[in-house]
């Protein structure tokens, strides 16, 4: 454990034996590490525990305070003070801080590894669009989202299996064969109308033309079916291209196609309705979903026969299920919410608990140019393509800026701003961070490489400025197992921006290369810690470490 863990495990046993309280009352107390320079006055560690334990106990919060200020004592604090109501502020002793970076010198990223860790096998399911078109602007937050979580849960130590759902079989796909034979007809000089519900995007009208130029009118007579079949394979190469120039790349790809033709649906909603969750109606058969939570009960199986997406998915939800994995999550749209609903329903009524599965819903993205908003339809051909926005402002900014919002939050994504190569662009802005600390340490290797020969025992001491950084840091290990339970990615963005913020004011503010040796190496130590955890924030969000800019 590092200083700040052996603190946080001393001051709640303090409590505990203090005042007999359990593990469930103490997990109620803050202790955060403070972080924000405006706030140092604060103390470096802060705590509620008298706020929240005073109503427990029936006593006053600062009579609470005032005992751990009496009789709580660490080697590693320097004093405790109580401010307002009952709040604790801790500070934090010179050693215990140069303790901390020498710990995070020596262990690298494995410093912001969890302790006492066990590794879950989880199933990512994300993107996941329907391969009848390019995939549109909107599939890249998906993608960036899933890409980033996974990257982290890989990176705790969890066994994480990345899935793309190939939605290869029902209505949308007989379209897109209907639409891709017209377009190939139309290419052949027929005069053959398009229906209007059909997909009218020029990529159909382009595959149309190439079919025809290198077979003629030998695929004329050829069944629907065929054009089906290509323009899939199509469709699907271009989508796994395009997701490669983003840095995605999935472990598995499965077919819904394959799924149906291997299974039955009817044996699986057999199960449910041997446990009485099913019941027919008006000619249709309904799953009732009433009986787990649902608003109202969901249609199984339509009175034409035709079996509804929420049957389909059923024997897909038991194929992941009983390939093992300790936690599914997948990614969807906001459209979405009433569908997680449902799928913890069939897993409930097929016996597994619904807390293996967690669905992120992520909220719509705008894309603006010159301050209007652009518009898309794959059908009527108006889509602004994914491969378009990489290719406008490169995967870096792509990523960063699908990364850099709330999940649950709209995007705006600015393309004037995306373009723009000064502070103002926030990827410019944590980039150039690490390329400055890349050019402090090209300088002292120039002035004499053995500047670099740094060791734990060349840290001595440490400014305020350089405190703070320190303790930046140190959170990003508590922040990265908070995003381990709540899947909150953006944070990781926001902690690279935070960090690069405190890192330019420091750079602006002092002189890392000096005439003493011994205080060059102590700056360059730091200035080592903050390179390398900008790189590890870049590797989790999947961008680039340029070396200059």
């Amino acid at each position: 454990m590092n200083s700040i863990e052996l603190i946080r495990s001393s001051f709640f046993s303090f409590l505990a034996n203090q005042y007999n309280l359990d593990a469930l009352q103490l997990s109620r107390c803050n202790f955060d590490l403070n972080t924000d320079p405006e706030k140092s006055t604060f103390g470096d560690l802060n705590s509620n525990a008298a706020m929240v334990l005073a109503k427990e106990l029936s006593m006053n919060p600062r009579k609470v305070a005032q005992t751990v200020l009496d009789s709580y004592t660490h080697p590693l604090i320097s004093k405790i003070e109580i401010a307002g109501p009952g709040f604790l502020n801790f500070f934090l002793t010179d050693a215990s801080i140069i303790s901390l970076a020498q710990k995070i010198f020596d262990e690298k990223s494995n410093f912001f590894k969890p302790s006492n860790f066990k590794p879950k096998k989880i199933n990512v399911e994300f993107v996941s669009a329907n391969p009848t078109g390019p995939l549109h602007f909107g599939h890249g937050r998906n993608g960036i989202l899933g890409d980033t979580l996974a990257n982290i849960l890989e990176f705790l130590g969890h066994n994480v299996t990345r899935e793309f759902y190939i939605n290869d079989a029902g209505a949308q796909i007989i379209k897109l064969g209907k639409s891709l034979k017209v377009r190939y007809l139309q290419a052949l000089g027929k005069e053959v109308a398009i229906d209007e519900d059909a997909y009218h995007g020029q990529y159909l009208i382009d595959f149309g033309v190439i079919l025809a130029a290198e077979h003629g009118a030998t695929l004329e007579n050829n069944e629907e079916e065929y054009f089906q079949d290509i323009a899939k394979t199509k469709m699907l190469a271009q989508q796994k291209e395009t997701l490669k120039a983003y840095g995605i790349n999935f472990d598995i790809w499965f077919s819904e196609k394959e799924l149906k033709n291997s299974v039955s649906i009817k044996d699986y909603i057999q199960k449910l309705t041997d446990k009485d969750y099913t019941y027919e109606l008006d000619g249709a058969l309904w799953f009732a979903t009433t009986k787990f939570g649902d608003d109202k009960d969901r249609v199984l199986k339509k009175s034409d026969g035709q079996y509804t997406y929420l049957a389909g998915d059923l024997p897909y939800l038991v194929n992941k299920l009983e390939r093992g994995f300790d936690q599914l999550i997948m990614i969807l749209g906001h459209d979405h919410h009433s569908f997680v609903v449902r799928l913890h329903s069939l897993m409930q009524a097929i016996g597994y608990d619904s807390d293996r599965l967690t669905v992120i819903l992520y909220q719509l993205v705008h894309i603006t140019r010159n301050g209007e908003s652009a518009r898309m339809s794959k059908r009527a051909g108006t889509i602004v393509d994914l491969h378009d926005i990489i290719n406008t402002v490169g995967k870096d900014v792509a990523r960063f800026f699908y990364l850099n919002r709330r999940a649950d939050a709209e995007l705006d994504f600015d393309l004037e701003l995306a373009l723009t190569t000064t502070s103002e662009n926030p990827v410019f802005y944590v980039q150039y961070a690490y390329v400055r600390t890349n050019s402090i340490l090209e300088k002292a290797r120039d002035i004499n490489p053995e500047l670099l020969n740094i060791s734990i025992d060349d840290c001595k001491k440490l400014n305020l400025q350089e405190k703070n950084l320190i303790k930046k840091i140190v959170s990003l290990q508590s922040l990265l197992a908070t995003i381990d339970k709540s899947y909150q990615t953006h944070l990781v963005a926001y902690y690279t921006y935070e960090l690069s913020n405190l890192f330019h004011t420091y750079y602006n503010s002092s002189k890392a290369l000096v005439d003493n040796v011994d205080q060059t190496k102590n700056n360059l130590f730091m200035i080592k810690i903050i390179n390398e955890t900008l790189h590890l924030c870049f590797n989790l969000m999947g961008i680039s470490s340029p070396k200059k800019m």
